[in-house]
């Protein structure tokens, strides 16, 4: 029988191998940045052109490598990081297979120049496709510089799957942040297509956070720190009340290395219950430092997943930390105030005598002299009570679809009239009211966000005009939210917003939506960033929708939130004027209603 079974070249097993390594750009990226770290940078440069697709160049200052290693570092399974099996269980590079080069090289035409300290030449490398085209000596400067350019160039198929640019761009970044985060003492700088994203100076922990961020994300942590045995915790969690709907804040690093550990973020995240509304999620940026004896982070190619060996006290330890800097630090800023700000200690002059407060009147006021019956409230839709009272002729189904497409609002959903009772609140979260067929209970934070978000649609295809603020408001982005605001500039002005750029990374806002209230701007601006980033990397999202679902959130009532007896009734009347008014934009149930004929039964 003829045999069957091959060796594979190196060059097809390359490709597959490249299949786990390198799966988009943020990928080499990712691989290209630590090689540079476990090399001694103190400088790196990553310049990237089309999302990574035209070019990925990383330049670092490190120790750079002799003409046999910067071809041999091609080689599948050749690293300089481990030598023997042992070495596995006590890894503190970054990077240990010996694949990433290999891959990278095997779908990518990549240009290499090293050179060592000392040298006076350096060594050029170019190959493609796994296949070497040139290697000659050259002249550069000490350290290294790679360059990646079209990538998936011999996998069409690959290269077809890629996203937009937005979205490659968008991983991107974030492996840059989880690169530059821990390694504080490490200068970055990122450009994209020309344009400076990032220009990180090397520095402390917070400064880092500082730079990536913004600013103002300091005044919004509290300082974690615990020494243990098993671990050691340093770094920031944020306060409760800037608690995001998204987990896009949340960064865990153990010995300087990003991971993902669902045990390890439970653990931050407990430490919050009863502090934070439901669904929303801390930030953090938490380093833990463990004996690499006592981990095992050779489990994935993207070595983002470790086990611990002392997982369940590391969790205790990492829990009881968090409360601690949450109460201690807030408790901190509670009592922290300087007095002479407050009262004016300054001895009054010898024999000065106190002014009685007076309080001014007018005496020809009779309150009872007309009186007037109370102008009946009209819904918002403007209709009559008598005509509102006879919209809906069936009440509220029970069950609904978890989840409808915004692309397609139903018409307005039939229910029973709402009766002539007060409605009244219940725990500050709920509005219970009656109808004619029975009793209505509303969710007030669902509701509210359903109206909003129907008026901003509504406001961005008439294009209302805007409430000008008393005073403009600054809005300072990091270098990629920047970037991305000044994407999103022509949505928020339809909605409503006047926003224009002043340079370095600020935006100046001049005028808000009519239905904004009180809302901290900068926190509205970077969630609404937020939630934009993680909508494009849903399929089929609708950009404006995701904008508009964004700042309804935000904008609507919170829970918690005492509610007066005519904002209650205006609330229900603006819901039953809506073009759904039984879910909530995300897909919700907005109400719930219990009819005449389910409160009988109950009673039996």
């Amino acid at each position: 029988m003829q045999d069957i079974i091959n060796i594979l070249p190196d060059s097809v097993a390359n490709q597959i191998a490249a299949g786990e390594v390198v799966d988009r750009p943020a990928s080499a990226v990712k691989e290209l940045l630590e090689n540079s770290l476990d090399a001694g940078a103190t400088a790196i440069q990553l310049i990237v052109k089309d999302a990574g697709r035209t070019l990925i160049q990383v330049i670092d200052n490190g120790c750079g490598m002799s003409d046999a290693d910067a071809r041999l570092c091609f080689e599948r399974h050749a690293t300089s990081k481990i030598k023997r099996a042992d070495d596995l269980f006590a890894i503190r590079t970054m990077g240990f297979r010996g694949e990433a080069l290999a891959s990278i090289a095997a779908v990518a035409q990549v240009e290499l120049k090293t050179r060592q300290s000392g040298s006076e030449l350096g060594t050029m490398v170019v190959i493609e496709g796994s296949d070497v085209k040139e290697q000659s000596p050259t002249s550069c400067a000490e350290g290294t510089s790679i360059a990646v350019k079209n990538l998936f160039f011999n996998i069409p198929a690959r290269r077809n799957f890629l996203k937009r640019d937005s979205i490659e761009m968008s991983h991107i970044e974030e492996v840059f942040r989880r690169v530059a985060l821990p390694n504080h003492n490490v200068a970055f700088s990122l450009y994209h297509n020309g344009r400076l994203l990032y220009d990180l100076k090397a520095g402390n922990f917070a400064q880092r956070i500082a730079g990536i961020f913004g600013t103002g994300a300091s005044s919004r942590l509290y300082h974690i720190q615990e020494s243990t045995e098993p671990v050691k915790i340093f770094g920031y969690v944020g306060k409760a009340e800037y608690a995001r709907r998204t987990r896009s804040e949340q960064y865990l690093f153990v010995d300087g290395r990003f991971i993902k550990h669902p045990a390890l973020s439970t653990a931050i995240e407990r430490a919050y219950s009863e502090l934070i509304p439901d669904h929303t999620y801390p930030s953090y940026f938490v380093m833990l430092e463990v004996d690499p004896s006592r981990l095992d982070v050779n489990i994935h190619p993207t070595k983002t997943e470790v086990r611990f060996l002392d997982e369940n006290i590391i969790f205790a330890i990492l829990r009881a930390a968090t409360k601690k800097a949450l109460g201690q630090f807030a408790l901190a800023n509670e009592l922290e105030f300087d007095p002479s700000d407050e009262i004016d200690f300054t001895p009054a002059p010898k024999g000065y005598v106190p002014e009685q407060p007076k309080v001014s009147y007018n005496p020809d006021y009779n309150p009872f002299a007309s009186k007037r019956e109370p102008a009946e409230r009209e819904p918002a839709s403007g209709i009559s009570r008598s005509e509102f009272e006879h919209f809906f002729d069936t009440a509220v189904p029970d069950e609904v679809p978890e989840r409808l497409p915004l692309d397609d609002e139903p018409s307005p959903m039939p229910a029973s009239a709402v009766g002539t009772s007060s409605p009244i609140g219940y725990q500050n979260r709920y509005i219970v009211t009656t109808l004619k067929s029975g009793i209505v209970v509303i969710d007030q934070q669902r509701a509210h966000e359903r109206i909003l978000f129907e008026r901003l649609v509504a406001s961005k295809q008439a294009r209302k005009a805007p409430q000008q603020l008393l005073f403009p408001v600054n809005i300072r982005l990091g270098a990629a939210d920047a970037e991305m605001m000044t994407e999103l500039m022509p949505e928020l002005n339809e909605l409503g917003f006047v926003l224009s750029p002043l340079g370095q990374n600020t935006f100046v806002v001049t005028a808000t939506p009519a239905d904004l209230g009180d809302v901290e701007l900068q926190s509205l601006v970077e969630q609404t960033i937020s939630d934009y980033k993680s909508s494009m990397l849903q399929k089929f999202s609708d950009r404006d929708k995701s904008i508009c679902l964004s700042l309804a959130r935000q904008m609507a009532v919170k829970p918690g939130t005492r509610l007066k007896p005519e904002e209650m009734e205006s609330l229900i009347a603006d819901l039953f004027s809506c073009q759904a008014p039984n879910l909530s934009p995300s897909g919700k149930k907005t109400m719930f209603i219990l009819s005449e004929q389910e409160l009988a039964e109950k009673m039996r």
